[in-house]
């Protein structure tokens, strides 16, 4: 890996928001799935979740969003079982929602640990996510068009997040664990050997504080090892 790439990804994984995210509730459509995680990825988000009830929807949606290889998309089959993910976490819930108790986005604190409900744009967020929700948000809008494209409309809420977490000082301290770290290291800095190891089912190495792969010779010769997979095909 040269020192311009492991300088990129760890400036990266600095300002990665571990207690910040999205979840997608029911929104399937490819196109924005990919809006929203590409904007994601561009404010410091770490992970989204998305709740995708039917097998058809989560496959769609993985294959949609398994191209953006800087942040993972969790599933949940239900909203209970992504309630349970936020709780753990201590999360506030906002859900977009036009309400009476609802509140500008721009009107809630969001360097406390929080996560942003997103529905879809033909039902907007389900009556689960509504439930668990701690605050219902809204854009303003002053057309005669009430809603915008939710890749359109989480963009909004994530810059506003970005901006206040940026006058907070929160960037540029890493949160992520040291494995994820090392994961991301390997993973996207030397790509062909981590492809060898899932072939070969070979333990990641460590990655030195230059960039570069630290293993033993054992794993070396590991990865010199002729590929069964590709003996077998």
């Amino acid at each position: 890996m040269s020192p311009e790439r492991f300088a990129r990804i760890n400036q990266m994984l600095d300002n990665r928001q571990a207690d910040l995210t999205l979840c997608l509730d029911t929104v399937h459509k490819s196109q924005n799935i990919s809006a929203i995680v590409r904007t994601a990825d561009a404010v410091g988000i770490h992970q989204v979740h998305a709740v995708w009830p039917d097998i058809e929807m989560r496959v769609s949606g993985n294959t949609a969003s398994g191209s953006q290889q800087w942040v993972k998309t969790i599933v949940h089959h239900n909203m209970n079982d992504a309630a349970q993910a936020f709780n753990s976490q201590n999360m506030q819930v906002l859900a977009t929602n036009f309400s009476e108790s609802a509140v500008d986005f721009r009107k809630v604190d969001y360097t406390k640990p929080t996560v942003i409900i997103m529905g879809n744009e033909r039902d907007g967020v389900s009556p689960e996510g509504l439930a668990i929700a701690d605050q219902h948000i809204i854009i303003p809008m002053l057309g005669m068009v009430q809603s915008l494209n939710v890749s359109v409309a989480s963009a909004l809420i994530m810059y506003e997040a970005q901006m206040q977490r940026e006058k907070a000082g929160m960037y540029g301290k890493r949160t992520l664990d040291y494995a994820y770290c090392q994961k991301m290291l390997f993973e996207q800095g030397h790509p062909v050997y981590a492809k060898a190891c899932r072939r070969k089912n070979i333990p990641y190495p460590t990655i030195d504080q230059q960039g570069q792969i630290a293993a033993d010779e054992s794993w070396w010769q590991r990865m010199r090892e002729p590929d069964p997979n590709a003996e077998e095909a």
